[in-house]
């Protein structure tokens, strides 16, 4: 029976032995994990408005996110991303509906590319679909992403 490597302790998928001399990459293995923090309050923002969370750093590796918001979102979605990918960290899906409760977001292929840092900083940015968001309320998005030590 073969034991696998992660990615992350071999350099690439599906290795029984790391590399002579292979050490982990320091975004990701042993890295410190950080939070970014974004608070709305709900105003019945439309469709066409864009809710800017805030800028992740050169050098970051986003790990996941959460969404907890103090009301249901009705049918109102929320893509997060960037500027010209506004889904990259969060497709827009389905509304979030559960009140109070704390809902892991993140892209499996983004958190585990083969170089995921960030190599320019990103402003993040949350795309309204479907509907307006609720008319009161609040809304508080966190990013965990991972730095060098």
């Amino acid at each position: 029976m073969a034991t696998y490597l992660s990615t992350e302790l071999a350099g690439s998928a599906n290795q029984t032995a790391a590399p002579v001399g292979y050490k982990p990459r320091a975004t990701v293995y042993g890295a410190r994990l950080k939070r970014m923090r974004a608070t709305f309050t709900y105003a019945t923002q439309t469709t066409s408005d864009i809710l800017q969370f805030g800028n992740l750093p050169a050098g970051a590796t986003f790990a996941f996110g959460l969404i907890t918001t103090s009301v249901s979102m009705g049918t109102a979605t929320l893509a997060i991303g960037i500027s010209g990918t506004t889904g990259k960290y969060k497709a827009a899906g389905s509304a979030i509906t559960a009140t109070d409760t704390p809902t892991l977001f993140g892209i499996a292929t983004i958190a585990g590319a083969a170089d995921p840092a960030l190599t320019a900083e990103e402003t993040v940015i949350g795309t309204i679909g479907t509907a307006s968001l609720p008319g009161s309320g609040t809304l508080v998005v966190d990013f965990f992403y991972s730095m060098p030590n």
